[in-house]
């Protein structure tokens, strides 16, 4: 079973940067196809970014394209979540979740059928 930690968030003002990392224990990475979402309060999860096994192929929110990069290094098991240019309505707590069917490059946008997730991390974004 493969166990999720995301690392990297905090407080950054608007137009600033974040890094987020998923780093990924026990079973092979490459193996997963993984997704970012992210919760805000008294709002629904969101899918904000989602890659295939290999990176090759990835997804982005219509929110967030241009802004947001997802990448992967499955070599050291990790799934990076690059945000740019960030805005206060990006502020919420931020997941990663891996997927252990094969997923598509068009199944990259269903936000379902992701069985492993991480404890999330805050993200806030002042004005």
């Amino acid at each position: 079973q493969v166990q999720l930690v995301e690392s990297g968030g905090g407080l950054v003002q608007a137009g600033g940067s974040l890094r987020l990392s998923c780093a990924a224990s026990g079973r092979t990475f490459s193996n997963y196809a993984v997704g970012w979402f992210r919760q805000a309060p008294g709002k629904e999860r969101e899918l904000v970014a989602a890659s295939t096994r290999s990176g090759t192929n990835t997804h982005y929110a219509d929110s967030v394209k241009g802004r947001f990069t997802i990448s992967r290094d499955n070599a050291k098991n990790v799934v990076y979540l690059e945000m740019n240019s960030l805005k206060p309505e990006d502020t919420a707590v931020y997941y990663c979740a891996a997927d252990g069917e094969y997923r598509s490059a068009a199944g990259l946008r269903r936000s379902i059928g992701y069985d492993l997730w991480g404890q999330g991390t805050q993200v806030t974004v002042s004005s």
